[in-house]
């Protein structure tokens, strides 16, 4: 009797810890939500039941908005139970058939089984940013969040389970983009988007092992001794079918993909190797991007770049924008500091435009403040931007901070930006950037003056 008893106890505790183990396998061990694997089980379940019954399948992907600040200010244990309360929240939100799952960091996702229309959708996925937005109290603390959600429904969006992921992922960035806290369903043209995108990430890397980069120079101008003081590098992207390729459209991509790094130390050299070739009164400015301040080696880059080169420090200008100074302020000064003790010359580009621009004069001597081209273009026309123009002229004669103007167009424009105390100009007035072979006809020509058009 005592035997038997035994053997039913042990079969109970197999059972009991297989059922655990199988729980486990399929769902996540923080939230008790639903896995990814269960998540992609359950969605492929729906599609096979809807399919002959026409019916649709709804897929919500959901993001966390400012999370990684609650991480990264409170700390990842208070970001766990941050987790938590989410997860009960979406479990209030999420009934009967349907599904909420976490697949990972602060990503969850939802299926919702019933055939649901596109504007019961919309509320529903209202109500779950509206739900997830609502404070947090964590240990005293008020912790605000938000959400943001793509969505895609089948069969129109995809009748697959990875096509509907997808679109609900493209859908998501989208929202993301359009600054979070909000929905967006799946649209045709984000496919078209992300596909051009993925075609230039897969040319930018081809284009940079086959050297279809190149720099072109843009004259700054000296106003009081109408000379050519130096020249602003600017990248070009020559394809081989496309023909020249904005910045502004390649640039953020190469960012993103890291390409950036790589790109803006063969611009340093490029830089630095034709400058050499000019006068030695004339500088050569260099724009670096906050991506290359996070690789930490930009020091030793432009070290190397000078000394291949045999350009003196003094003749080299960096020029970058305020959001260096928005992450890892500390590290970055170190890390101007430092380059400021080579000899090089530091510039803030589009002074003006951004946030703090003024604290950041005092957080770092600046050998020049770039005036944005959006107060050069109306000089002639609006009082307010000569103001503007006014003031920081000002403020850089009183620091001891060259000024200089960007996108200057007009003759009227140059003669406001003499009156107020500008010392440099660059511009379409003087020339569109041109290619390093036609620089030196341009110091030839122009170099005692400098203010005749090209």
């Amino acid at each position: 009797m005592d035997g038997y008893l035994v053997a039913v106890a042990d079969i109970t505790e197999r059972r009991k810890a297989e059922a655990r183990i199988a729980y486990m396998a399929h769902h996540d061990g923080l939230t008790n939500l639903a896995n990814r694997e269960l998540y992609q089980e359950r969605l492929k379940q729906a599609l096979e039941s809807t399919r002959s019954a026409n019916q649709r399948v709804t897929v919500l992907c959901l993001d966390l908005d400012l999370f990684k600040n609650v991480n990264d200010t409170l700390g990842h244990p208070v970001g766990d139970r941050l987790l938590r309360m989410v997860a009960d929240r979406l479990r209030l939100e999420v009934r009967g058939n349907n599904l909420v799952a976490r697949l990972g960091g602060d990503e969850f996702a939802v299926i919702l089984a019933s055939d649901v229309s596109p504007n019961e959708t919309s509320d529903f996925a209202a109500g779950l940013i509206k739900s997830l937005s609502a404070s947090y109290d964590i240990d005293g603390h008020e912790v605000v969040i938000g959400a943001s959600i793509g969505i895609a429904l089948s069969p129109g969006d995809g009748v697959t389970s990875e096509e509907l992921m997808r679109n609900a992922d493209l859908a998501l960035y989208r929202a993301k983009e359009d600054g979070g806290g909000r929905h967006r369903f799946f649209e045709r043209e984000m496919d078209r988007q992300a596909q051009k995108r993925r075609d230039m990430e897969l040319d930018l890397r081809r284009a940079f092992a086959n050297g279809e980069f190149e720099l072109h120079y843009q004259r700054l101008v000296d106003i009081a001794a109408d000379r050519i003081s130096g020249f602003e590098s600017l990248l070009r992207w020559r394809h081989p079918d496309k023909g020249m390729i904005s910045p502004a459209d390649f640039i953020p991509v190469a960012e993103e993909i890291g390409l950036i790094v790589a790109l803006g130390e063969w611009v340093l050299r490029e830089a630095c190797n034709e400058a050499v070739k000019w006068p030695a009164a004339v500088k050569v400015a260099v724009n670096l991007s906050a991506v290359q301040f996070r690789s930490r080696n930009l020091v030793q880059v432009v070290i190397s770049a000078l000394a291949q080169s045999g350009l003196s420090p003094k003749r080299l200008e960096l020029e970058i924008t305020e959001s260096i100074f928005l992450a890892e302020t500390e590290a970055n000064l170190a890390t101007l500091h430092q380059l400021r003790e080579l000899g090089v010359s530091i510039s803030m580009d589009d002074f003006g435009t951004g946030y703090s621009s003024l604290s950041y004069l005092r957080s770092f001597p600046f050998d020049k403040i770039k005036i944005d081209r959006s107060f050069v273009k109306d000089l002639a026309q609006r009082s307010d931007c000569v103001a503007i123009v006014r003031a920081i002229s000002g403020l850089g004669r009183s620091l001891n901070i060259t000024t200089t103007a960007e996108g200057v167009e007009t003759v009227d424009q140059l003669d406001w930006l003499r009156a107020e105390g500008c010392n440099e100009v660059q511009g379409f007035l003087f020339s569109p950037a041109k290619p390093a072979s036609e620089v030196e006809q341009l110091l030839s020509r122009f170099g005692a003056r400098a203010s005749q058009a090209a």
